[in-house]
């Protein structure tokens, strides 16, 4: 699962005569590709700016894992300020994130939610005989709350993780079960399979939770001896790389 997802939504539309690449691009970015609040704070802060040199409408919300909630659906124990704002050429805002204390969380290993920024541009100026496209734009974060004291350290996380050949959980072919035995989300944005000469590729990436086990899937992998090595690149608390690799036991 990746760090971070985009989603364009079409806002009004007529058929376009044409498409560029650069109406495909989002003006609001955020600073970041997580989020990891910790529990025992009041609240934390994430910056967005816009780098554009048009303003645009953005909206905020978070949800529990549901892509397709939207505002004010999910029930999450998070309050966002400002929820809805105007954003300005070439200027950031801060948003506060708020734990609102509505919900008890393990104390023991994190929780994770989402955080969207939907981005909706001006309407563009459409001059005559031309047809355009009208698109706002989402992005989806994860955040990590982190209770306090827990054990160990999540840069460290993603080496105690056991690997094991499991059969695909469709289709044909094997797949990688991997068991968690930190209390830290460990995400990872490459995993690769060796096996003497042949490498086996999942570059979509996927995340194990806390204390627990999830299965990914690595395409075209079949028949792998018990020799075979598991390749990771792993996703630090700010966004960085973590790089190792760990026996994968049949």
């Amino acid at each position: 699962m990746n760090a971070l997802v985009r989603t364009v939504l079409v806002v009004a539309a007529t058929f376009a005569a044409a498409l560029t690449a650069d109406s495909l691009q989002a003006s609001v970015t955020i600073g970041g590709t997580r989020v990891v609040y910790p529990l025992d704070q009041r609240e934390v802060t994430v910056r967005l700016e816009n780098d554009s040199k048009n303003p645009s409408l953005v909206q905020v919300w978070m949800d529990d894992g549901n892509a397709d909630s939207k505002p004010g659906e999910a029930k999450v124990p998070f309050v966002i300020t400002p929820p809805i704002f105007r954003m300005d050429p070439r200027k950031t805002q801060m948003l506060r994130v708020i734990f609102s204390g509505d919900a008890t969380l393990p104390q023991d290993r994190e929780s994770v939610y989402w955080l969207n920024v939907l981005d909706i541009p001006p309407k563009a100026e459409q001059k005559a005989d031309t047809n355009t496209l009208q698109f706002a734009y989402r992005t989806r974060i994860k955040v990590f709350v982190r209770p306090p004291k827990l054990p160990g350290n999540p840069e460290e996380a993603p080496h105690q993780l056991e690997w094991k050949l499991v059969h695909a959980p469709q289709g044909k072919g094997q797949a990688l079960a991997v068991s968690n035995p930190t209390p830290y989300f460990v995400s990872f944005s490459e995993i690769d399979v060796v096996s003497g000469s042949q490498t086996y590729r999942n570059e979509a990436g996927g995340m194990v939770p806390p204390r627990g086990t999830a299965v990914i899937t690595v395409p075209n992998m079949d028949a792998v001896p018990g020799s075979a090595t598991v390749r990771y690149t792993a996703i630090s608390d700010y966004g960085g790389a973590l790089t190792g690799d760990a026996p994968v036991h049949q």
